[in-house]
């Protein structure tokens, strides 16, 4: 052969059936997602780097699908008092001289004791009260009308603070820090904190200011509470007499109103709605001589609990079988045979969901899955669980079944 032949002699790539070059890049890939796939650790690790990207990408949307909120157990929030104060934004609104005061301070104590208020449990934590109206003068004058000489170092007071925007966040950040347990924060008066300047009445401004109570509420973990002023016009509705737009109402969590019928009587209605609260009215009587309010009545009509007579089943059917995964209608006819408790699945599921907390408390764990295309109940019974509310490990005895009210 020439040797100019061989010279020109090359390794020819091999050519595809179209008859186009292979791909190096395609090739390479296909390497990469066989190596995934043969390899468990390496899909997972190519899946999270997808997500990254995707997360990086400035148009993106975090989304969660409705089966995935199915399946996830949300921990209810914790009460400061039961029913009535939860951790979150409040607005409390009354008239000048009503009482306000008076009853910010009853709240603060008896949160800061542990002590039960009206009948309503109470979780002792730190409370942190702005009185910014006040001096330290008038307010050991009405502590001690209100409480005698008992005191506590759980309650702190402040009779100045920064504004919003200059100051009063990184103030209330750093109390919490500082305070750990704290629980309550009541700001005495909401207008004192407002920043100076700017359209202070417009919708967009109330929305914006209580929004941002609202996030450091939430980033804290604390239940903050908001004096406000009501108006003088009558309204039909109570919470439309709140000084204001309903940018402020609308921005919080739950809105209370004190207000008397008339302003010489020593009897208010306390008016309470919200989202994490059924709406009620409470009927007060203010004691002159002991300078607290007391409670005449509650109009609430109590909010459907959990029926202990299913959460009893629950509990003898674990006893026989610690541990058990199945569909609604399944777990229901090992119950209940022949709808013996006059539930449906939906409901049953729904009764499971509301009962989550109070389960887990007497010994029960509850979580959801899917398994092919069957929605799971996952129920186990545990030796003791840490009851997140009181810091206590509780157990379960079926010889002496506990009451499961939430």
């Amino acid at each position: 052969m020439d040797s100019r032949e061989t010279k020109r002699t090359v390794p020819v790539p091999s050519v595809g059936a179209d008859g186009e070059q292979p791909n190096s890049q395609t090739t390479t890939q296909s390497i990469a997602e066989e190596t995934a796939e043969n390899n468990p650790q390496e899909k997972d690790l190519e899946e999270m780097l997808r997500d990254m990207r995707r997360m990086n990408d400035p148009a993106y949307l975090h989304t969660v699908s409705m089966n995935d909120l199915y399946q996830n157990i949300y921990q209810s929030r914790p009460p400061v008092i039961d029913g009535l104060l939860y951790p979150g934004t409040y607005l409390f609104a009354g008239a000048p001289k009503v009482g306000k005061s008076f009853l910010m301070a009853q709240l603060a104590y008896h949160v800061s004791m542990g002590l039960p208020l009206w009948g309503y449990p109470v979780h002792k934590g730190t409370v942190l009260y702005l009185a910014l109206e006040d001096d330290h003068r008038r307010l050991q004058g009405r502590l001690y009308r209100m409480f005698g000489t008992e005191g506590t170092d759980n309650l702190l007071f402040a009779v100045y603070a920064k504004q919003l925007g200059v100051g009063l966040e990184e103030q209330l950040k750093k109390f919490v820090r500082e305070h750990p347990n704290t629980k309550l924060i009541i700001i005495d008066t909401l207008q004192k904190i407002r920043e100076a300047g700017g359209d202070k009445y417009s919708y967009a401004n109330d929305y914006e200011v209580v929004g941002k109570l609202k996030r450091l509420a939430d980033d804290c973990g604390v239940c903050l509470l908001l004096v406000h002023h009501t108006r003088k016009q009558q309204a039909d509705d109570k919470f439309d007499m709140i000084s204001g737009t309903t940018g402020l109402s609308g921005a919080t969590d739950s809105n209370f109103v004190l207000r008397k019928s008339k302003r010489r009587e020593n009897t208010a209605t306390l008016y309470c709605t919200g989202r994490d609260i059924p709406y009620r009215e409470l009927a007060l009587e203010f004691d002159g001589e002991d300078h607290v309010w007391k409670l005449l009545s509650d109009d609430c009509k109590q909010a459907e609990q959990p029926n202990e007579r299913i959460l009893f089943l629950l509990s003898e059917l674990l006893r026989r079988q610690p541990e058990i995964s199945a569909p609604a209608k399944a777990l229901l006819e090992k119950i209940a045979p022949a709808g013996a408790e006059g539930l449906t699945p939906n409901s049953f599921s729904h009764r499971i969901r509301k009962s989550v907390d109070a389960l887990r408390r007497n010994g029960i764990t509850v979580s959801f899955r899917k398994s092919n295309g069957d929605r799971l109940i996952c129920l186990k019974r545990v030796d003791g669980v840490d009851d997140p509310a009181t810091g206590n490990i509780v157990t379960i005895d079926p010889e002496n079944p506990p009451c499961f009210g939430v």
